[in-house]
């Protein structure tokens, strides 16, 4: 399996949208579960996740226990929420991760903070705030788990100086 970003019913486009483009270039797949505040036809959905569309394919899920029911015996799951005790940079990160975050309003629900529980991340926020951007935050994990797995990271396509 490769690391994955999972969205709880995510509300804005232009965060999915950045989110896919974030996997495609990371080689990691999306997961959307639940309801969508959006429809993935949409134009601004397309329009922020560019022409990476076709590079991530979205697996929808109607609801957390059937993305439950998709995942491989033993996957390894994180929550991010702020209010976690355990940073992302001591979090025990694989390359098969399954990364899991709320809605832009309202974050994970609290019932999938209790099943999560041990496993719940808070990205450091050194000069303080309530949260970061859901696209920032999960272009964060994903980054911080692909440094973990040593993959190595190379710019593609940048004009030579």
């Amino acid at each position: 399996m490769p690391l994955s970003i999972v969205l709880v019913e995510p509300e804005i486009p232009w965060n999915t949208g950045n989110i896919a483009r974030s996997c495609a270039a990371g080689g990691a797949a999306l997961h959307l579960v639940g309801r969508l505040g959006f429809s993935l036809s949409e134009r601004r959905i397309k329009r922020a996740g560019m022409d990476y569309w076709d590079r991530v394919k979205p697996v929808q899920h109607a609801d957390w226990e059937s993305f439950e029911k998709s995942l491989p015996v033993g996957a390894s799951l994180f929550g991010f929420t702020a209010e976690a005790p355990l940073g992302l940079w001591d979090a025990p990160l694989t390359p098969d991760s399954f990364l899991v975050f709320g809605s832009e309003s309202t974050g994970l629900p609290a019932a999938l903070r209790e099943k999560l529980g041990g496993r719940l991340v808070s990205i450091p926020m050194p000069g303080g705030g309530r949260s970061l951007n859901l696209s920032t935050a999960a272009a964060l994990a994903l980054y911080e788990a692909l440094r973990r797995a040593d993959v190595n990271i190379r710019p593609s396509r940048l004009p030579a100086r």
